[in-house]
């Protein structure tokens, strides 16, 4: 997937949650180059325009993990979860996130291939 199309731009601030050794290096590298800075982690206090949820099936619960997501997510912000693809270790199902979604408050607005060896499903915060 082309970083662009996760709709980053530009000096937004994204933040990146659930980072281990798996994930897709060259799609970071490449969000990184939107925004212009580095990917802000969990520890940071800035609100933030977007989020990047690296998620695999042995990493908890992700209603949790979303509700986390959402604790510095500006108000009509994305998050974006990335899940390995089928057949991949830590696979995760397409029903397990939109499942997870609405408890969080959240809709399931689009799901696209983001690299090689990952998905993207992109949530949105309910429109009030």
């Amino acid at each position: 997937m082309d970083a662009a199309r996760l709709g980053f731009s530009p000096d937004t601030v994204i933040q990146e949650l659930g980072w281990d050794e798996d994930v897709d290096t060259e799609l970071r590298s490449a969000i990184e180059g939107i925004v212009g800075h580095a990917l802000v982690d969990g520890e940071s206090d800035e609100v933030v325009d977007g989020v990047i949820l690296w998620w695999r099936d042995d990493d908890g619960d992700l209603v949790d993990a979303l509700f986390d997501a959402l604790a510095d997510l500006a108000e009509g912000g994305s998050i974006w979860v990335l899940t390995p693809k089928v057949g991949r270790p830590g696979y995760v199902t397409g029903a397990d996130i939109a499942e997870a979604a609405p408890v969080a408050g959240l809709s399931t607005t689009t799901t696209s291939s983001a690299s090689a060896e990952w998905s993207a499903t992109k949530l949105s915060t309910h429109k009030r």
